[in-house]
């Protein structure tokens, strides 16, 4: 009778089909942690559409435990939490990780493109095979599975509008450090320096004037309750949205599921982007009929303005290129690429 049954059992096995033995085999949970608070439009935009889409290529064998809201640790903690292995896919802002990924920064320098899809699929190429995938990424031991560059930044205020580039001087405005520091400076404003999670308790007490935000990460943080006024006609530099994932991870992941998740990463790349986009037009519009107003900048200042921040980009190759870093070669392929999209 055991003989028989053994023997059924055998049987059974052969004829299951190979793809069913091969996801049974594969099946692993990966854990993926971020800083956004729940319902945050870029993990509604891009982060759950790629992990339902990688499930969904791998039949189920590939799931994720999703970890937000710096539930395992803050933003500027995500680079050594993933490196380490406590969670596999971290959410790796390079500027909050200014001295571990400084290169990264050349999407975030003013002026350099209009739109988001401009900044982000510029920056996609360089940071999965370009100078950045070999000079941040690699030696951080983590590889970039997906990306988004924010809209042009806008200067938000809370009391007084900016008009001129005199309206610029000595207000506090929160930043993300690195190149925006810079910007900033350029235009004898005072960066201060936090994490998005941290600006509306400072913005609230009156420590800030201000902020360099993208829009809709304003009102995703709270802060269209505080703000009243916001630039519009000049980019003040952008940010960089990343999650990457743990190489050894990586390399211990079966080729059939790196092939699913770099198709997803490539399709959700440009979907992502355009919907930042369309996104804002909403959110713009909303925010108006709330009271906050969209002051374009007049032509003689829009004109000041970006003759300040012309030698930001320069300055911040030429600091890091002093260090050792490849700034200056980062900075023209970034500018090759944005010129070969159509941004310049």
């Amino acid at each position: 009778m055991k003989k028989n049954m053994v023997r059924a059992v055998a049987v059974l096995a052969l004829s299951l089909p190979v793809s069913t033995m091969s996801a049974q085999a594969q099946a692993l949970e990966l854990k993926v942690a971020d800083s956004f608070p729940a319902g945050h439009y870029l993990v509604r935009l891009m982060l759950k559409p790629w992990m339902d889409d990688v499930t969904k290529r791998t039949n189920g064998a590939v799931t994720f435990t999703y970890y937000p809201n710096q539930q395992i640790g803050k933003a500027a903690d995500m680079l050594r939490l993933t490196q380490s292995g406590v969670v596999d896919i971290g959410y790796i802002g390079p500027s909050y990780v200014s001295d571990k990924m400084p290169l990264s920064e050349v999407a975030q320098l003013p002026g350099a493109f209009a739109t988001s899809c401009q900044g982000t699929l510029a920056y996609w190429k360089t940071a999965r095979e370009g100078i950045l995938a070999k000079q941040e990424y690699a030696p951080n031991k983590i590889k970039l599975l997906l990306a988004v560059v924010l809209p042009p930044y806008q200067v938000w205020t809370v009391k007084s509008k900016v008009e001129t580039t005199k309206d610029m001087q000595g207000l506090k405005l929160r930043t993300t450090g690195g190149a925006q520091d810079l910007t900033l400076r350029a235009l004898n404003a005072v960066p201060v320096r936090m994490a998005a999670p941290d600006a509306y308790e400072s913005l609230s007490r009156g420590t800030m004037d201000g902020l360099l935000f993208p829009l809709d990460s304003v009102v995703s943080y709270g802060l269209d309750k505080l703000v009243k006024h916001a630039t519009e006609g000049v980019s003040f530099g952008s940010f960089i949205v990343a999650y990457s994932i743990n190489q050894s991870v990586w390399d211990k992941l079966p080729d059939d599921v790196k092939k699913a998740m770099n198709e997803a990463s490539e399709a959700i790349t440009p979907q992502a982007c355009a919907g930042v986009e369309k996104e804002g037009e909403v959110t713009k519009k909303q925010m108006q009929d709330e009271g906050i107003k969209f002051d374009p900048l007049p032509e003689a200042t829009r004109t000041e303005i970006k003759d300040k921040l012309k030698g930001v980009g320069k300055e911040w190759a030429s600091g890091l290129d002093s260090r050792g870093k490849q700034a200056s070669a980062a900075l023209k392929e970034f500018d090759d690429l944005l010129a070969a999209g159509g941004a310049k």
